[in-house]
């Protein structure tokens, strides 16, 4: 969910589809698949496999499929504002598994998510059915990113390869029930494909779901605020898109939310 963020700070671009997605994630599921098999890594148990296809569901399929379906009817705006309140949700289940979010931790998520509504002023829309799916997606991704924490999932790269391959199993079957039309591939799609392979499922996917199991829940998910801020000087900086003073202000609370979040303690806090 972290990526497709990114992929839809800009205002004016055409919203992914779910086939599209799940094509995707099943080609960079199967090259991570081969990275741990050729290392002689174990595979997947049969237990392994059904809960990944669980997890994989409900980060891939809920996390993502909903928020491209929702795409369609609500602005970019929108949706950044719903998925920036993923921190604030995994705090609210690991609370439920019984662990604390420390008192400055909620800070920074309460001033992360400040910073996000100033840098997404305007252009506010959605329809009531997007609104609703724009709930569910960071509903699902979190709750799914914290139950795994207490699965029995294939350990390292391999455990993310079977939620890809699982989860775009799920969104490619989103694709069909949609009716979606699926169109030839061009050329610079297949370099994205290829530079999301590498960075964004073996490299990003992967450190997500490690900073899960070994992490606070507040830090892992505080990509939800990260993720903006490298939007949007990636544009400044190479996309020659101007940023506003409301704009920076904004950047420099979202960054001041999470030091909050990072900052180190020695105890938990009440």
């Amino acid at each position: 969910m972290g990526q497709h963020l990114l992929r839809h700070q800009g205002r004016h671009r055409k919203p992914a589809a779910p086939g599209h997605a799940g094509g995707a994630f099943c080609c960079r599921g199967g090259a991570a698949l081969c990275v741990p098999a050729t290392a002689g890594a174990a595979a997947p148990t049969r237990r392994e496999w059904v809960w990944s296809v669980v997890i994989g569901t409900l980060l891939l399929g809920g996390g993502t499929g909903f928020v491209t379906l929702a795409e369609r009817d609500a602005s970019s705006s929108v949706a950044a504002l719903m998925i920036a309140v993923s921190p604030l949700f995994a705090g609210i289940f690991a609370a439920l598994w019984g662990e604390r979010t420390r008192r400055r931790e909620w800070l920074g998520i309460a001033v992360g998510l400040l910073g996000v509504v100033l840098l997404n002023l305007g252009e506010l829309r959605a329809t009531p059915l997007a609104a609703v799916l724009l709930v569910l997606a960071p509903l699902c991704w979190t709750f799914g990113s914290q139950w795994s924490r207490r699965l029995p999932l294939p350990a390292g790269l391999m455990g993310s390869a079977a939620q890809m391959l699982t989860g775009g199993g799920v969104l490619a079957l989103l694709s069909v029930l949609t009716g979606e039309r699926w169109g030839t591939p061009t050329a610079s799609s297949l370099w994205a494909l290829a530079y999301l392979t590498v960075f964004g499922s073996l490299l990003a996917y992967s450190a997500y779901m490690y900073l899960v199991a070994h992490t606070r829940p507040a830090l892992a998910t505080s990509y939800a605020y990260v993720n903006p801020v490298v939007a949007i000087i990636l544009g400044v900086a190479l996309g020659g898109e101007h940023l506003g003073a409301l704009g920076w202000a904004a950047l420099a609370v979202i960054v001041a939310g999470v030091g909050l979040v990072v900052w180190p303690g020695q105890r938990a806090e009440g």
